[in-house]
Protein backbone atom coordinates (compact mmCIF):
# COMPACT_ATOMS: atom_id res chain seq x y z
CA UNK A 1 0.00 0.00 0.00
CA UNK A 2 1.91 3.03 -0.68
CA UNK A 3 0.65 6.25 1.50
CA UNK A 4 -0.12 9.54 -0.33
CA UNK A 5 2.22 12.64 1.47
CA UNK A 6 0.28 16.46 1.29
CA UNK A 7 2.58 17.99 3.78
CA UNK A 8 0.20 21.22 3.17
CA UNK A 9 -2.85 18.78 4.00
CA UNK A 10 -1.12 16.84 7.16
CA UNK A 11 0.50 20.06 8.46
CA UNK A 12 -2.87 22.14 8.76
CA UNK A 13 -4.49 19.67 10.18
CA UNK A 14 -2.26 18.71 12.54
CA UNK A 15 -2.42 22.92 13.55
CA UNK A 16 -5.88 22.19 13.35
CA UNK A 17 -5.82 19.26 16.50
CA UNK A 18 -2.80 20.91 18.76
CA UNK A 19 -5.11 24.08 19.05
CA UNK A 20 -8.39 21.24 19.60
CA UNK A 21 -6.35 19.12 22.67
CA UNK A 22 -4.70 22.46 24.10
CA UNK A 23 -8.33 24.03 24.54
CA UNK A 24 -9.93 20.92 25.47
CA UNK A 25 -7.35 20.98 28.54
CA UNK A 26 -7.74 24.79 29.25
CA UNK A 27 -11.87 23.36 29.34
CA UNK A 28 -10.47 20.53 32.08
CA UNK A 29 -8.81 22.67 33.89
CA UNK A 30 -11.93 24.63 34.62
CA UNK A 31 -14.16 22.40 35.25
CA UNK A 32 -11.75 20.09 37.50
CA UNK A 33 -12.12 22.81 40.70
CA UNK A 34 -15.61 21.67 40.67
CA UNK A 35 -15.87 18.19 39.05
CA UNK A 36 -13.39 15.01 39.99
CA UNK A 37 -11.38 14.03 36.70
CA UNK A 38 -13.06 10.22 36.58
CA UNK A 39 -16.60 12.12 35.82
CA UNK A 40 -14.79 14.60 33.63
CA UNK A 41 -13.55 11.60 31.61
CA UNK A 42 -16.59 10.28 30.89
CA UNK A 43 -18.46 12.92 29.60
CA UNK A 44 -14.99 13.60 27.18
CA UNK A 45 -15.50 9.93 25.71
CA UNK A 46 -19.23 10.18 25.96
CA UNK A 47 -19.74 13.81 23.80
CA UNK A 48 -16.48 12.56 21.28
CA UNK A 49 -18.51 9.79 20.38
CA UNK A 50 -20.59 11.20 17.97
CA UNK A 51 -17.59 12.93 16.07
CA UNK A 52 -15.64 9.73 16.00
CA UNK A 53 -18.63 7.60 14.99
CA UNK A 54 -19.09 10.07 12.04
CA UNK A 55 -15.58 10.31 10.64
CA UNK A 56 -15.69 6.22 11.01
CA UNK A 57 -18.41 5.68 8.91
CA UNK A 58 -17.61 9.22 6.52
CA UNK A 59 -13.94 6.28 5.66
CA UNK A 60 -16.43 2.79 5.83
CA UNK A 61 -14.58 1.85 9.01
CA UNK A 62 -16.38 -1.17 10.84
CA UNK A 63 -16.33 -2.03 14.33
CA UNK A 64 -15.89 -6.07 13.16
CA UNK A 65 -12.52 -7.22 14.80
CA UNK A 66 -10.86 -10.20 16.14
CA UNK A 67 -8.97 -8.27 18.23
CA UNK A 68 -10.99 -7.51 21.02
CA UNK A 69 -8.79 -8.13 23.87
CA UNK A 70 -5.94 -6.17 21.91
CA UNK A 71 -8.31 -3.13 22.04
CA UNK A 72 -9.88 -3.44 25.71
CA UNK A 73 -5.68 -3.59 26.50
CA UNK A 74 -5.49 -0.26 24.37
CA UNK A 75 -8.76 1.59 26.10
CA UNK A 76 -7.08 0.64 29.38
CA UNK A 77 -3.77 2.31 28.49
CA UNK A 78 -5.38 5.21 26.69
CA UNK A 79 -7.56 5.26 30.03
CA UNK A 80 -4.85 5.63 32.58
CA UNK A 81 -3.15 8.10 30.67
CA UNK A 82 -5.96 10.49 30.12
CA UNK A 83 -7.19 10.04 33.76
CA UNK A 84 -3.11 11.05 34.62
CA UNK A 85 -3.64 13.77 31.93
CA UNK A 86 -6.79 15.50 33.32
CA UNK A 87 -5.54 14.57 37.09
CA UNK A 88 -2.43 17.04 36.16
CA UNK A 89 -4.24 19.51 34.62
CA UNK A 90 -6.05 20.22 38.08
CA UNK A 91 -2.79 20.38 40.01
CA UNK A 92 -0.13 21.77 37.46
CA UNK A 93 -0.66 24.75 34.84
CA UNK A 94 -1.41 24.55 31.31
CA UNK A 95 1.65 24.73 30.00
CA UNK A 96 3.75 22.52 32.18
CA UNK A 97 1.39 19.76 31.88
CA UNK A 98 1.47 20.45 27.94
CA UNK A 99 5.26 20.28 27.99
CA UNK A 100 5.40 16.70 30.33
CA UNK A 101 2.83 15.25 27.96
CA UNK A 102 5.77 15.66 24.99
CA UNK A 103 7.83 13.22 26.96
CA UNK A 104 6.05 10.06 25.21
CA UNK A 105 8.97 9.83 22.27
CA UNK A 106 11.25 9.35 25.23
CA UNK A 107 9.64 6.84 27.16
CA UNK A 108 8.80 5.15 23.51
CA UNK A 109 12.41 4.55 23.26
CA UNK A 110 12.51 3.17 26.62
CA UNK A 111 9.38 0.81 25.95
CA UNK A 112 11.17 -0.40 22.68
CA UNK A 113 13.64 -1.95 24.34
CA UNK A 114 11.96 -5.16 25.94
CA UNK A 115 8.92 -4.56 23.83
CA UNK A 116 11.20 -4.81 20.43
CA UNK A 117 14.22 -5.51 21.53
CA UNK A 118 15.77 -1.89 19.83
CA UNK A 119 19.01 -1.64 20.99
CA UNK A 120 18.86 2.89 20.89
CA UNK A 121 22.05 4.01 20.17
CA UNK A 122 23.87 7.38 21.62
CA UNK A 123 22.03 9.92 19.88
CA UNK A 124 18.35 8.66 20.91
CA UNK A 125 20.06 7.42 24.52
CA UNK A 126 21.24 11.30 24.17
CA UNK A 127 17.50 12.29 23.32
CA UNK A 128 16.14 10.56 26.65
CA UNK A 129 18.78 12.19 29.17
CA UNK A 130 17.80 15.58 27.60
CA UNK A 131 14.28 15.39 27.72
CA UNK A 132 14.20 13.88 31.28
CA UNK A 133 16.31 16.93 32.29
CA UNK A 134 14.10 19.34 30.39
CA UNK A 135 11.49 17.65 33.12
CA UNK A 136 13.37 18.35 35.85
CA UNK A 137 14.58 22.08 35.18
CA UNK A 138 10.46 22.93 34.91
CA UNK A 139 9.85 20.88 38.05
CA UNK A 140 12.20 22.80 40.08
CA UNK A 141 11.67 26.11 38.67
CA UNK A 142 8.29 25.89 39.92
CA UNK A 143 9.78 26.15 43.68
CA UNK A 144 9.67 22.50 44.53
CA UNK A 145 11.57 23.83 47.78
CA UNK A 146 8.81 25.90 49.16
CA UNK A 147 5.64 25.42 50.45
CA UNK A 148 3.56 23.83 47.80
CA UNK A 149 6.22 21.20 47.08
CA UNK A 150 4.84 17.99 47.96
CA UNK A 151 1.62 18.88 45.69
CA UNK A 152 3.69 20.07 42.96
CA UNK A 153 5.40 17.60 43.08
CA UNK A 154 2.76 14.83 42.82
CA UNK A 155 1.55 16.72 39.98
CA UNK A 156 4.72 16.82 37.72
CA UNK A 157 4.90 13.03 38.32
CA UNK A 158 1.84 12.23 37.32
CA UNK A 159 1.68 14.30 34.71
CA UNK A 160 5.36 12.44 33.50
CA UNK A 161 3.42 8.79 33.96
CA UNK A 162 0.89 10.17 31.60
CA UNK A 163 3.55 10.49 29.29
CA UNK A 164 4.68 7.16 30.03
CA UNK A 165 0.89 5.66 29.39
CA UNK A 166 0.69 7.91 26.62
CA UNK A 167 3.90 5.75 24.87
CA UNK A 168 2.43 2.49 26.49
CA UNK A 169 -0.95 3.22 24.21
CA UNK A 170 1.61 4.21 21.01
CA UNK A 171 2.87 0.89 21.04
CA UNK A 172 -0.28 -1.28 21.11
CA UNK A 173 -1.97 1.01 18.27
CA UNK A 174 1.15 0.28 16.46
CA UNK A 175 0.54 -3.67 16.96
CA UNK A 176 -3.01 -3.48 16.49
CA UNK A 177 -2.72 -1.34 13.59
CA UNK A 178 -0.94 -4.24 11.29
CA UNK A 179 -4.47 -6.02 10.96
CA UNK A 180 -6.78 -3.07 12.09
CA UNK A 181 -7.86 0.10 9.91
CA UNK A 182 -6.73 3.31 11.79
CA UNK A 183 -10.62 4.56 12.60
CA UNK A 184 -11.28 1.21 13.45
CA UNK A 185 -9.10 1.38 16.57
CA UNK A 186 -10.62 4.90 17.00
CA UNK A 187 -13.99 3.75 17.14
CA UNK A 188 -13.38 1.12 19.63
CA UNK A 189 -11.29 2.87 21.40
CA UNK A 190 -14.24 5.85 22.34
CA UNK A 191 -16.64 3.06 23.11
CA UNK A 192 -14.59 1.23 25.54
CA UNK A 193 -13.34 3.98 27.43
CA UNK A 194 -16.67 5.42 27.68
CA UNK A 195 -17.84 2.24 28.94
CA UNK A 196 -15.11 2.21 31.45
CA UNK A 197 -15.47 5.64 32.72
CA UNK A 198 -19.31 4.77 33.03
CA UNK A 199 -18.25 2.07 35.66
CA UNK A 200 -16.64 4.18 37.52
CA UNK A 201 -18.50 7.54 37.62
CA UNK A 202 -21.49 6.59 40.24
CA UNK A 203 -18.30 6.73 42.87
CA UNK A 204 -18.01 10.74 41.76
CA UNK A 205 -20.57 11.63 40.38
CA UNK A 206 -21.13 15.78 40.94
CA UNK A 207 -24.67 16.84 38.79
CA UNK A 208 -23.05 19.71 36.71
CA UNK A 209 -25.48 22.80 36.30
CA UNK A 210 -26.12 24.14 32.73
CA UNK A 211 -23.21 26.38 32.47
CA UNK A 212 -20.90 23.32 33.30
CA UNK A 213 -22.82 20.94 31.48
CA UNK A 214 -22.03 23.32 28.43
CA UNK A 215 -18.96 23.09 28.86
CA UNK A 216 -18.28 19.55 29.05
CA UNK A 217 -20.48 18.82 25.71
CA UNK A 218 -17.85 21.52 24.56
CA UNK A 219 -15.28 19.45 26.17
CA UNK A 220 -16.16 16.24 24.67
CA UNK A 221 -16.56 17.75 20.94
CA UNK A 222 -13.60 19.78 21.03
CA UNK A 223 -11.75 16.21 22.30
CA UNK A 224 -13.40 14.28 19.32
CA UNK A 225 -12.56 16.59 16.58
CA UNK A 226 -8.98 16.97 17.30
CA UNK A 227 -9.04 13.15 17.81
CA UNK A 228 -10.13 12.77 14.10
CA UNK A 229 -8.51 15.87 13.12
CA UNK A 230 -4.46 14.49 14.70
CA UNK A 231 -5.44 10.57 12.84
CA UNK A 232 -6.28 13.02 9.50
CA UNK A 233 -2.68 14.30 9.81
CA UNK A 234 -0.81 11.18 10.56
CA UNK A 235 -2.80 9.46 7.48
CA UNK A 236 -1.81 12.48 5.26
CA UNK A 237 1.85 13.17 6.28
CA UNK A 238 4.54 11.73 7.34
CA UNK A 239 5.46 11.67 10.87
CA UNK A 240 8.80 12.96 10.66
CA UNK A 241 7.10 15.77 8.53
CA UNK A 242 4.41 16.82 10.86
CA UNK A 243 6.90 16.75 14.13
CA UNK A 244 7.32 20.11 14.39
CA UNK A 245 3.90 21.10 14.21
CA UNK A 246 3.25 19.10 17.37
CA UNK A 247 4.55 20.90 19.50
CA UNK A 248 2.64 24.01 18.41
CA UNK A 249 0.45 22.61 21.51
CA UNK A 250 3.31 24.45 23.76
CA UNK A 251 2.19 27.94 22.41
CA UNK A 252 -1.74 27.26 22.36
CA UNK A 253 -1.25 26.11 26.23
CA UNK A 254 0.70 29.09 27.09
CA UNK A 255 -1.33 31.65 25.24
CA UNK A 256 -4.66 30.21 26.90
CA UNK A 257 -2.89 29.75 30.46
CA UNK A 258 -1.72 33.56 30.24
CA UNK A 259 -5.15 34.66 28.93
CA UNK A 260 -7.38 32.85 31.63
CA UNK A 261 -5.40 31.97 34.68
CA UNK A 262 -2.35 34.54 34.26
CA UNK A 263 0.27 31.92 33.96
CA UNK A 264 2.88 33.17 32.75
CA UNK A 265 5.34 31.19 32.16
CA UNK A 266 8.91 31.43 33.76
CA UNK A 267 12.66 31.00 32.08
CA UNK A 268 12.71 27.96 34.19
CA UNK A 269 9.56 26.41 32.18
CA UNK A 270 10.79 27.99 28.84
CA UNK A 271 14.36 26.16 29.07
CA UNK A 272 12.55 22.81 30.35
CA UNK A 273 10.38 22.99 27.22
CA UNK A 274 13.28 23.88 25.12
CA UNK A 275 15.26 20.68 26.18
CA UNK A 276 12.20 18.37 26.23
CA UNK A 277 11.41 19.79 22.91
CA UNK A 278 14.62 19.33 21.99
CA UNK A 279 14.86 15.82 22.77
CA UNK A 280 11.60 15.34 20.44
CA UNK A 281 13.69 16.64 17.47
CA UNK A 282 16.10 14.15 17.98
CA UNK A 283 14.43 10.93 17.95
CA UNK A 284 12.18 12.15 14.92
CA UNK A 285 15.64 12.85 13.44
CA UNK A 286 16.78 9.47 13.81
CA UNK A 287 13.10 8.04 12.99
CA UNK A 288 13.51 10.35 9.30
CA UNK A 289 17.04 8.92 8.87
CA UNK A 290 16.24 5.36 9.56
CA UNK A 291 12.85 5.42 7.43
CA UNK A 292 15.16 7.89 4.50
CA UNK A 293 13.72 5.83 1.26
CA UNK A 294 17.20 4.34 -0.83
CA UNK A 295 17.38 4.51 -4.49
CA UNK A 296 14.27 4.43 -6.16
CA UNK A 297 12.16 3.98 -3.55
CA UNK A 298 9.59 7.00 -2.38
CA UNK A 299 7.64 7.31 0.37
CA UNK A 300 4.92 9.42 -1.04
Amino acid sequence: MVLRHDMRRGALLMLGATACFALMGAVVKVLSARHAFLELMFFRNLFSLPIVLVAGLRTGALLRTRRLGGHAVRALSGMAGMGCAFLALSMLPLADQTALNYTQPLFIILLAIPWLGERPGPARWAAVLIGFLGVLVVAAGQGLGQGAAAGLLAGYAVAALGGFFGALSTMLVRQLSATEASTTIVLWQALLMTGMAAIALPFFWTTPGWADLALLVLMGVIGGVGQVLNTEAFASAQVSSLGPYTYTGLLWAGLLGWMIWGEAPGAAMLLGSALIVGAGFLVLRGEYRGRKPRGGEHGS
